[in-house]
């Protein structure tokens, strides 16, 4: 599958990455999204995720709405 860049910074820095790494462009762009990915996972704890939403948007939860649902309010969603 092929990935084409039209942005002149983008390839300039994977070229300049796969340069520094010592390998193809195409592990280049591997190694930086895992990286992105694993870093992007441990910025923030989901809860820490949620809660920058609620700022962002304005949300803010009551004590009622933060309580886990009872088990028999799922199994009634899927009919069980």
């Amino acid at each position: 599958m092929a990935i084409n860049v039209n942005n002149v910074e983008a390839d300039q820095l994977t070229r300049e990455f796969a340069q520094i790494e010592g390998v193809s462009i195409t592990d280049a762009i591997v190694i930086a999204m895992k990286e992105a990915i694993a870093r992007r996972r441990s910025d923030e704890t989901p809860l820490q995720t949620a809660e920058r939403l609620h700022q962002k948007y304005g949300i803010t939860l009551t004590e009622q709405a933060r309580q886990p649902l009872a088990r028999e309010t799922f199994d009634a969603l899927w009919g069980e």
